[in-house]
């Protein structure tokens, strides 16, 4: 057992989502990758060849867009962007170079978490709503060729865009100390609390205190 106190961040339920969102994410770029740019087709041999990569991108990217908005519901009124965040962001050099004496006390996310969260959400909406467009058999015939085109462009544009955030939201992870445990395990120490979230730490240690002890 830690020796030091402890604070969970993170419930099973919304653990077990992320890391069900990460694996689908995985499978539906390297999958959909293979038909991005033909130096990528090798990839589409993981599942089965061609056809079945085809048939099956669109399938994990639908379950993909479902439990990532699962997930986005959970944590949604942790998100909300206050006036503490932008005052955060004015000392986002000083964030950077791990100088927590000069940074105001934010939430449980600070403001960059919650605008990728945003540009995920964006992007996993075009990135259904075209996939919709161009899923065969299903419902691409039932579009024109034009509004295809335009779906094809805007699914590998912001293709690149949502893989890009899941590269700055993984380097993001491992850069801070302690996150990628909070996913694993759901808990953090209070010191990494009160570090990087102080104002959901008070919150946090608020509740605990008002709650009845057991007997």
């Amino acid at each position: 057992m830690s020796r030091h106190p402890m604070i969970l961040r993170h419930s099973s339920g919304e653990r077990l989502n992320h890391w069900l969102v990460a694996i689908l994410f995985i499978l539906t770029a390297l999958s959909g990758l293979g038909f991005f740019h033909p130096v990528f087709y090798w990839l589409t041999g993981l599942f089965g060849g061609g056809t079945w990569a085809r048939i099956l991108h669109p399938f994990f990217g639908a379950i993909l867009a479902l439990c990532f908005l699962v997930l986005v519901a959970r944590v949604w009124k942790d998100n909300r962007i206050t006036s503490a965040d932008w005052q955060w962001f004015k000392h986002l050099g000083e964030f950077l170079r791990n100088r927590p004496a000069d940074i105001p006390a934010i939430g449980k996310y600070n403001l960059g978490q919650k605008l990728l969260t945003r540009v995920l959400l964006l992007c996993m909406l075009l990135l259904l709503a075209s996939g919709i467009l161009l899923w065969q058999p299903w419902f691409a015939p039932g579009f024109s060729i034009d509004m295809r085109r335009i779906a094809a462009v805007v699914h590998a544009f912001t293709a690149f865009v949502i893989l890009i955030s899941f590269i700055v939201h993984v380097y993001a992870a491992y850069w801070t100390r302690g996150a990628i445990r909070s996913m694993t395990r759901g808990w953090v120490t209070a010191a990494w609390a009160r570090h990087h979230s102080a104002l959901w730490y008070e919150k946090m240690t608020k509740t605990a205190h008002k709650e009845p002890s057991k007997t």
